[in-house]
């Protein structure tokens, strides 16, 4: 059964789409103190790479890694700046980033935690954000200024960070 679309019908699905769209852009957190500069940008075709290392070493740990892609991908490097009581704002990304803490300390929060617990990370750590929908915010609750270095892979043409609502789990 085929269902025939009307121009009304049309209008008003426009119209709910367009006022939801700007409804969201108005609530999402803007960042406060936090600068992010793209240092390379490449574009990369297919990707389909599997590494291992299964005999024992590393003390035994098995490594495994795998990155596959069905389209090109962007692959971003970001410097990521805050300021002293500076923050991203919540967001997400369509792809995952490593993240290194090259400067200060940064404290990540997970949209998802109800209970809001802090990840801290400080010089020389690293840390994964997931992506796809993972909603999150890196804040510097420090008294110096945090640095980080970013590598993040999306489909090409993504946007690299999606602003959002704060999900209401944290009391900032």
């Amino acid at each position: 059964m085929r269902t025939k679309l009307t121009w009304g019908a049309l209008f008003i699905a426009a119209t709910i789409v367009t006022t939801l769209y700007h409804v969201r852009k108005a609530h999402a957190t803007a960042a406060q103190g936090f600068a992010s500069t793209t240092i390379a940008l490449g574009r990369f075709g297919e990707i389909d790479v599997f590494n291992k290392l299964i005999p024992p070493a590393n003390n035994g740990a098995l490594w495994l890694s795998l990155q596959q892609t069905n389209g090109s991908s962007d692959l971003f490097v970001q410097s990521n700046v805050w300021q002293p009581g500076g923050s991203t704002g919540w967001h997400t990304h369509p792809g995952h980033s490593l993240i290194t803490v090259t400067a200060g300390t940064v404290t990540a929060y997970d949209g998802n935690d109800p209970g809001c617990a802090p990840h801290v990370y400080s010089v020389g750590m690293g840390f994964v954000d997931h992506g796809g929908g993972h909603v999150h915010i890196i804040r510097n609750e420090g008294d110096v200024v945090a640095q980080t270095i970013a590598v993040q892979l999306i489909p090409a043409g993504a946007t690299r960070r999606i602003d959002v609502p704060a999900p209401g789990n944290c009391p900032f």
